[in-house]
């Protein structure tokens, strides 16, 4: 298939239990073509056929994970394989070992590499099985604290259409005091500012609101701080997109994530707008809580 040009494809792995059928039915949803527990020596012959397709199949997603057992083995290395000169990207779910026996539990299915074992003993075994993959994986995606709705939204937000945009950064404001979150590529922290959480007018207001954001721009330090992150943030967005990285993740954070994160996330992202072939969306992970 020389001199013939494929359309994107999407390879989607990771550990069993984090959330791929989930994400395969998010993509479906987003017109991608998911083709389910495909060996990984069949996906030349997959990209091929995008080829052959056109414009028929612009947006192909393959499902690939332990069920191929030996088969499995050999993905790193058809990846590495195919990824010259092709729009080849891998998404990895990955979620915390107490949250996968968990979901084990719940649906009373064993882990398909427990054999005699306990569920714990099949997590483990693949674990060893998906490390390469996960250190090569493109987008990684820990859904360790996401119900199936979250999931959807995510792979939604990581994978929608983004017109010309080579790259695409999520800017996310969070709380520090309800943890980091685990899929993220930077992160800033605000709390050198004042909390405008002390200051009575302000405190059930957010950083979306006119007053919160004067009030936190007005901070000595902090349009600095924003400006200087923004230009050391843009070698970093054109170096991604050198290097083919389509996604990436900055999160801001704050005590609450609910005032200082949000005006900063919000002012950062308008900055990183303005930067040639990158898409920028915003996220508030924690706005809504109490």
């Amino acid at each position: 298939m020389d001199g013939q040009t494929t359309g994107e494809v999407l390879i989607v792995t990771g550990m069993s239990g984090a959330g791929r059928t989930t994400a395969a039915n998010a993509l479906e949803d987003l017109d991608w073509y998911v083709v389910d527990n495909l060996p990984p020596q069949m996906l030349s012959h997959l990209l091929d056929l995008t080829a052959l397709a056109a414009d028929a199949l612009p947006k192909v997603a393959a499902v690939v994970d332990v069920r191929g057992r030996q088969l499995f083995g050999e993905l790193p290395s058809v990846t590495r394989s195919l990824r010259d000169g092709r729009q080849l990207r891998v998404l990895f779910l990955d979620a915390s070992d107490e949250v996968l026996v968990r979901r084990f539990e719940a649906v009373r299915r064993p882990h398909p590499l427990q054999g005699q074992g306990t569920i714990l003993d099949g997590i483990r075994r693949e674990r060893e099985r998906v490390a390469a993959i996960r250190e090569a994986a493109d987008v990684i995606v820990d859904t360790s604290g996401l119900n199936i709705h979250q999931l959807a939204n995510r792979i939604v937000d990581l994978f929608s259409a983004e017109g010309d945009a080579r790259h695409t950064v999520s800017v996310m404001s969070f709380g520090f005091k309800y943890g980091l979150p685990p899929d993220v590529d930077l992160v800033a922290d605000m709390r050198f500012l004042p909390n405008p959480y002390w200051e009575p007018s302000l405190r059930a207001l957010t950083g979306e609101d006119e007053a919160v954001r004067e009030f936190v721009l007005g901070q000595n330090g902090a349009r600095e701080f924003i400006d200087a992150y923004a230009t050391a943030l843009r070698p970093v967005m054109q170096g991604y997109q050198r290097e083919n990285k389509r996604h990436s993740v900055v999160a801001v954070g704050c005590t609450g994530g609910k005032h200082r994160s949000v005006v900063t996330a919000i002012e950062l992202a308008q900055r990183l707008a303005e930067e040639p072939g990158v898409a920028v969306r915003v996220t508030h992970r924690d706005l809504g809580r109490e």
